[in-house]
């Protein structure tokens, strides 16, 4: 599933596919597509609204 992340470190908007088999709640770390910092990305399935809901922190 196609989704995105807002950089910690720089701001900038990057896309991201979520593995969906990976479960409803999820944590990985993930380089900007801009600035190369590593993000640590918290990903949760929100049933609300049907959709990943994604926080980053930087590492």
């Amino acid at each position: 599933m196609e989704s995105g992340f807002q950089c910690a470190g720089c701001g900038e908007w990057n896309d991201t596919v979520i593995d969906h088999t990976g479960g409803f709640q999820q944590q990985y770390v993930e380089d900007c597509q801009v600035c190369c910092k590593p993000n640590v990305l918290r990903v949760s399935f929100n049933p609300d609204i049907e959709q990943f809901i994604i926080t980053a922190e930087l590492e």
